[in-house]
């Protein structure tokens, strides 16, 4: 999971992401995305690889790249079940902020 969350660190390669959450794409296309040269995509697209994030096929003399959704689920639930300790946490403060307004008001 280290690895998709350092993947997803990088504004272009969350770009490349949600290209290729509408389908697969070459190489070309995806490069087309950033203004960046090509030796820079190419090396998102690898980070993007090693992360497991996406998979890469040769078709004659193109490289059609493919979202892999597993590990953004690892993520996903990562982060819901952290969403869900931070909810209690401020749910806990929310009424403790209301029973302190509740005191100030029975004190006047």
């Amino acid at each position: 999971m280290d690895a998709a969350l350092h993947a997803l660190a990088d504004e272009g390669r969350r770009t490349l992401l949600e290209a290729l959450a509408s389908g697969p794409a070459t190489a070309g296309e995806l490069a087309a995305l950033l203004p960046i040269a090509r030796p820079g995509v190419s090396r998102h697209l690898r980070v993007l690889r090693e992360a497991g994030l996406v998979e890469v096929r040769q078709d004659a003399q193109r490289r059609i790249y493919d979202l892999r959704p597993e590990p953004l689920g690892e993520v996903e639930a990562w982060l819901a079940h952290h969403q869900g300790v931070w909810r209690q946490r401020l749910d806990a403060l929310h009424t403790e902020v209301a029973r302190g307004k509740r005191a100030r008001r029975s004190d006047t």
